[in-house]
């Protein structure tokens, strides 16, 4: 062996997901919730949560290891960075995403399996139990807040009036584009299922009057109405390549004159092998769907010139996981 090198990248890359199991349980035990602003010992955070102190002292010992947690003098307390992403309390939490991870570990062991096969080893999320809707619907709510604003100062909005979010979720794009936008009205078309948790995120912001939720499948149900903005935020990344030239024609053909198309989603480099989150997750995609994987730039560019649009660019994002923004514009 060149005595440069030694197996303990390896080993560290492999034994990585005991650090995410107890970043998991953490979240799922609610530990940094129950120690929010204030200090406390291993046996009251077990008996605040009903559990067993001995195992919550080594819980809380890798966490403090881990940098997530900090101990003095016997007592433990939350960093910054957790009581600000982990406590439930905090209006940036993000413990719901956290736990959607924690729902696709299973999935994830089998991906020897998927390999195999070429076949998804899990029901996509909107197939799953109302519990696993929730935390990947409040954990796409939950990161969109934090990125959405800096989205709507990226995009020039000015003159927009129009709005189409597709595939929208919560409908977290189209409030913020809304609020910097004051004329633009918007429609978010999503699965049925979707419909309680938008209304009631739009409502909560105050612009149902400004806000509408259309179900549909938007592969399936025509696209309601005439847009000057359709806003595509990972969508593509779910379907085969014919399924997202599809969803792009659909969005171009309900598109107006001058109006423009914006595709969010994870980018590979055009040698498909960068960077390493959207390598990473068009494997996640390959475990849950029948043809989804990670596009490059120039793939996107491609089907967005096939379907017609125009002068189509890159807008820059600083953003938590890669994603990027590239937007297209129909004719006048």
């Amino acid at each position: 062996m060149p005595p440069t090198l030694n197996p303990g990248r390896l080993l560290g890359l492999s034994g990585s997901y005991w650090q995410t199991c107890a970043l998991h349980a953490g979240v799922k035990l609610g530990l940094f919730t129950a120690i929010g602003r204030h200090a406390r010992s291993a046996e009251q955070v077990a008996a605040m949560m009903d559990a067993d102190p001995r195992a919550v002292t080594m819980l809380m010992n890798a966490l403090v290891a881990m940098a997530l947690l900090k101990k003095e003098g016997g007592q433990y307390a939350n960093t910054d960075e957790s009581r600000l992403f982990l406590d439930e309390s905090s209006e940036t939490y993000q413990g719901h995403i956290i736990l959607h991870h924690h729902q696709l570990m299973a999935s994830w062991a089998d991906l020897e399996k998927a390999v195999r096969t070429g076949r998804p080893v899990r029901a996509r999320s909107s197939l799953q139990d109302d519990e696993a809707r929730r935390h990947f619907l409040l954990g796409m709510f939950n990161l969109a807040m934090g990125l959405a604003p800096r989205v709507a100062a990226a995009l020039n909005l000015t003159g927009r009036r129009r709005l189409l979010d597709l595939g929208g979720g919560p409908g977290t794009y189209a409030i913020h584009f809304c609020q910097f936008q004051p004329d633009m009205q918007a429609v978010v078309f999503d699965l049925p299922g979707t419909r309680p948790f938008a209304e009631d995120t739009i409502a909560r912001f105050g612009l149902s009057d400004r806000i509408k939720f259309v179900s549909g499948d938007y592969l399936e149900t025509p696209l309601p109405g005439r847009y000057d903005m359709i806003w595509v935020s990972h969508i593509l990344h779910a379907e085969n390549p014919a399924n997202c030239r599809r969803i792009i024609r659909k969005a171009v053909d309900a598109l107006d004159a001058g109006g423009s198309l914006i595709i969010h989603d994870f980018f590979l480099h055009d040698t498909l092998d960068a960077p390493l989150f959207p390598t990473l997750f068009a494997l996640n995609m390959l475990l849950g769907t029948e043809g989804g994987q990670a596009y490059s730039q120039a793939q996107v560019e491609v089907m967005l010139k096939e379907a017609g649009l125009q002068r189509i660019e890159r807008l820059p994002l600083d953003s938590p996981n890669d994603s990027g923004l590239l937007i297209g514009y129909r004719s006048s």
